[in-house]
């Protein structure tokens, strides 16, 4: 594939991510924590389709990472980068495997666990994917502005999954921790996505 072809499904791949992450974040997991049993029982459809938009997610998390790696592989970190990023999508399959496991729970406690488990092992991958997106700042180098934020996010994403298991009060920052992880990683990825799609590899 020509580079210019490579930027556009990498950018077109970012925003399935996006939107599919937002959907099964937002709304489906958020609906479980509100309603763990009403949920899983009377909406269970929406919680398929919650599982499906994850799937969704590590699919395009691998055509990203081989899309990027294409694009910059002469890039001397582009590779490790690659394998930092597959590490989070691998790690990201086995999480969803808990979520299968709380529609056939039939406790408020039982479904709450299986998520709780979703959620411990996909923030060991976003450590992981932290350190990805700091290497990936330093691989694409320009815009600065976009490579600024790419690092900050990842900084924040390493440090927001160190602090959920070296604080035992975690949930009382849980607020500030949200918004130091969402603010940069918004920015800096969904203007990355962007980037790909109107200017990258021109």
């Amino acid at each position: 594939m020509k580079p210019r072809q490579l930027s556009i499904l990498a950018g077109v791949s970012y925003l399935v991510i996006f939107f599919a992450a937002i959907f099964g974040n937002f709304f489906v997991l958020e609906a479980i924590l509100a309603s763990p049993v009403e949920t899983v029982t009377q909406n269970h459809m929406m919680v398929r389709f919650g599982i499906l938009a994850f799937l969704l997610t590590v699919v395009f998390d691998v055509v990203v990472a081989w899309a990027l790696y294409a694009l910059y592989k002469d890039h001397f970190l582009s590779g490790l980068s690659t394998y930092f990023r597959m590490m989070h999508a691998a790690i990201m399959g086995v999480a969803i495997f808990a979520l299968p496991m709380a529609l056939r729970a039939t406790t408020e406690t039982e479904i709450l666990r299986q998520v709780d488990i979703f959620n411990i092992i996909w923030l060991i991958g976003l450590f992981f994917f932290g350190i990805h997106l700091i290497l990936l700042a330093r691989i694409i180098e320009k815009p600065k502005i976009i490579s600024f934020f790419l690092v900050l996010a990842g900084l924040m994403y390493m440090i927001d999954t160190a602090a959920h298991f070296l604080l035992p009060n975690y949930d009382e920052y849980s607020s500030l921790f949200l918004a130091l992880v969402a603010i940069p990683s918004l920015i800096g990825e969904m203007s990355f996505a962007i980037w790909l799609l109107v200017k990258g590899r021109r």
